[in-house]
């Protein structure tokens, strides 16, 4: 079992680390209500499922209390990222745009995920997967809603840098590297490895099943 994170314990760390996930996640949701041309209703709707859904998923399946039930400033902080981007107008914002924020989002969710739930006792399995839900499930949520193409069905890789931040940050945490450079280094490496698939096509090797060779 992982030991407590300790970083977790500094309020003000926490605060801003979650908001800024949030506030990211919730930006790519509203434009992607954009691309829709969504009322503002609406545009606040998928900034929140898309900001708050991971978290929300997370802190139910490790028993802790929902995050932003306690503290109602996330759903606000996804308001006005939805104000925000109508604000501005879908003009300005083009799809690299979302797809960019969202691999911010999920780099510094998967390492956020992880951290709570060791800090709720989940073992460094457990932990990683934590990390993972945390970091994609808004970002499905939003693209079903969207009628979009999920972002697990898309080839570059997605989850696969949700799993490297989180694990590589659990991994950090084991041999006794501090929490806020086991962060940081499993974020930078989520985000070098989310990146590198927008930017230069980067895949999975998908299965290739052989034809049938002895037809009857």
């Amino acid at each position: 079992m992982i030991a407590p994170v300790t970083v977790l314990h500094d309020p003000a760390f926490r605060v801003a680390l979650d908001y800024a996930g949030v506030a990211v996640f919730a930006v790519s949701g509203a434009l992607a209500a954009a691309r829709r041309k969504y009322d503002i209703v609406t545009f606040a709707f998928f900034a929140a499922v898309t900001g708050i859904g991971g978290g929300t998923l997370r802190d139910l399946l490790i028993g802790a209390p929902v995050f932003w039930v306690r503290d109602p400033g996330y759903v606000a902080v996804c308001i006005a990222a939805a104000g925000a981007v109508w604000a501005v107008g879908v003009k300005t914002w083009r799809m690299p745009a979302l797809l960019w924020l969202d691999a911010i989002g999920l780099a510094a969710y998967a390492v956020v995920g992880a951290s709570k739930s060791a800090s709720y006792g989940a073992p460094p399995l457990a932990a990683v997967v934590m990390g993972v839900l945390s970091a994609t499930f808004g970002g499905i949520v939003r693209d079903v809603l969207a009628g979009e193409p999920s972002v697990l069905l898309r080839k570059e890789i997605y989850v696969t840098a949700a799993v490297l931040g989180a694990g590589l940050f659990v991994l950090l945490r084991l041999v006794g590297v501090s929490d806020p450079w086991a962060g940081v280094f499993g974020a930078l490496a989520a985000f070098w490895l989310r990146g590198g698939a927008l930017r230069y096509g980067w895949t999975l090797p998908g299965f290739h099943a052989e034809d049938d060779e002895a037809a009857p």
